[in-house]
């Protein structure tokens, strides 16, 4: 896996969290299901690339 890939899946966890944060604080449902999905989307990229990287 490249240097970019991890990167950017944990920039896109980064802001799943901080979306789900603000969702928490300002009582916001919808932003906090969307932070939580945003990080369940680059949790699931990263275990893909961790696959691709076992069989190289």
């Amino acid at each position: 896996m490249g240097m970019d890939d991890k990167v950017k899946n944990a920039a896109e966890e980064m802001g799943g969290k901080v979306k789900e944060t603000t969702g928490k604080v300002t009582d916001d449902e919808r932003l906090e299901a969307e932070g939580k999905a945003d990080q369940a989307k680059a949790n699931l990229k990263q275990a893909g690339e961790n696959v691709k990287d076992a069989f190289k």
